[in-house]
Parts: C-alpha cells; structure tokens; sequence
C-alpha cells in the first residue's frame, strides 16, 4: 500500500516508475521480519540531512545482521538524481531500505552479505504550518535492546508502534506519549518529544529505549546555538503535565506543535515556533 503519489523506486541498480515488486515470497525480510529503513524529506527544493539519513541505514542494516551495501555517498547520489523527477513545489518522502534475502543455518540468523536493497521517493505533502496535534498515554511501553533492536530503525519494531497509535486513536487524540521499561517518558508513538517550562527545553534522555533522532539533534543543536538551554534529563508524566510547551521532532513533520496531554492544555508557544523557524532557516542555508 502506498504512503504517497509520484513513485520512484531504484532497484537493481535502475529507477522504475511506481511502486514496483521489490521482495520475493521467500526472502528472509518477508518472513522472518529482517528490514531495516530510514526517512528522509525533500521540500521546499532541500533535503537537510540526507547524508545522515543514508548513514543511519548503514548503521541500522549492521545492527539488524544485514550487511550493507550501498555505501552512504552512493545512495545519497541515487537520492539526488531520483529527486531530479520532481519540482520544486513538490515535497518528497525518501526511504532508503535493505532487507535480508537469504537465512543461515536453520533459517532465522540473515545470511551474511545476501542483502536486497531499495530506495523509493514517493511525493507526500508537508503537514501545514498550523497543524498541530494531541498526546495521550498508552500501556504499551518501549522495549529495551536485551529484547529488540532499540538501536535500529527496523520493521519490526513497528507493530508496536502502530498499537500504541490505535489505541491513542481510539481514545480520540493523536498520538501517545510513550513510557520506557523504567515508566519515564521516552517518546511518541511516531517521533521524538520536547517540552518546555520557564524558557528551558527539556528532552527525554537517549537511554537505548528509542531512536535519539537526526532531526532531534538538529533541533537540539539549533536552539543552543539561539542561546535556548536545552537539558536532556530523565522525564516523568507529571513534568509534561507541568510544561509550558509541548512539541515533537521528527523527519516527517520536523516540528509538531501538541495542544493537549490527557486534559492539559498548552498553546503553540514562543519556543516551540522558534525551533521551526531556526530549523527552516537552517534547512535552507545549507542547500
């Protein structure tokens, strides 16, 4: 099923138009779940930190036992002559992938260096500037690396994404404010978060519960360089019901202003339009 319109998929070293077959039935990604992704954006006529989104494939593919191998220049070269296909008013989502073709042994281990790869662009608009959304709690919790890879972008950490998401859902909001093992905040069900109390930004800190994201640092390194303090520290519910601010980080989005945590109220405040300010200005100024 496609997430956009105006599919590009380079596979077996060409481009095809649409969204075409990539996997066999009896690929290991398929059936033993060994797939591993990552998100990139173009909009506005820039990609910012594509590079690193390439890199953290790489990084993401070793984590999961698949070798990789495209190398990051590569693919950020394959990205950019895809994107050629698009205007300037298009905004593009850009998903690198690798999956494991074949197992060893008995089948559940990928065998090493049997790696599928592709990378699909598919046009999906910019949420609007004025879109904002709503957090609620969820009993699902973030695994820890002991039983998952924490430390990868894999597939198959999504399911329990998604059930976090559709239980939010059904309560009427947008997302969920997501707990670690230990039950302090760790992130959303889709990005990262940030909240913020008298001036000050604070972050969950990255435990090995969840993706520390490139765009999160960005973010976190924009606002320092503006002279905001940025803490990253152990949060807890109640610190988020106690915020100012509240807003999440990530590639889709970059920034999302959140208006409500399960009855608290927050308005889109100085901080959190500052941080997309300074994120479209740095966008821009390294295209």
């Amino acid at each position: 099923m496609a997430f956009g319109k105006n599919i590009r998929t380079f596979f077996e070293g060409r481009w095809h138009e649409g969204d075409v077959a990539v996997m066999r039935a009896a690929d290991h990604g398929i059936w033993q779940g060994s797939s591993v992704f990552d998100g990139a954006r173009w909009f506005e006529g820039v990609a910012p930190d594509l590079e690193a989104h390439c890199a953290r494939v790489n990084r993401s593919a070793e984590a999961l036992m698949i070798t990789p191998t495209v190398t990051t220049e590569d693919m950020v070269a394959i990205a950019r002559e895809g994107l050629r296909a698009y205007g300037a008013g298009q905004s593009v989502y850009i998903r690198p992938m690798y999956w494991a073709l074949d197992g060893s042994d008995l089948g559940v281990a990928p065998k090493t260096g049997a790696t599928g790869f592709a990378l699909c662009l598919e046009e999906v608009a910019m949420p609007a500037p004025e879109a904002t959304t709503t957090l609620t709690r969820t009993r699902f919790r973030r695994p820890v690396l002991e039983d998952n890879v924490c430390n990868a972008k894999a597939g198959c950490l999504y399911p329990n994404n998604a059930r976090m998401l559709v239980e939010a859902k059904s309560k009427g909001y947008g997302n969920a404010l997501v707990a670690d093992a230990m039950g302090n905040v760790a992130e959303t069900a889709t990005a990262n978060v940030f909240m913020v109390k008298d001036g000050v930004v604070f972050t969950p800190i990255a435990n090995g519960t969840f993706l520390s994201g490139i765009t999160r640092a960005r973010h976190i390194a924009n606002l320092r360089g503006d002279g905001v303090d940025v803490i990253e520290a152990v949060l807890t519910f109640e610190d988020f019901h106690a915020a100012d601010e509240v807003f999440l980080s990530g590639n889709f989005a970059k920034v999302t202003p959140v208006v409500e945590f399960d009855g608290t109220a927050y308005p889109v405040g100085p901080v959190t339009k500052l941080a997309r300010s300074l994120y479209w200005d740095w966008a821009h100024s390294v295209a």
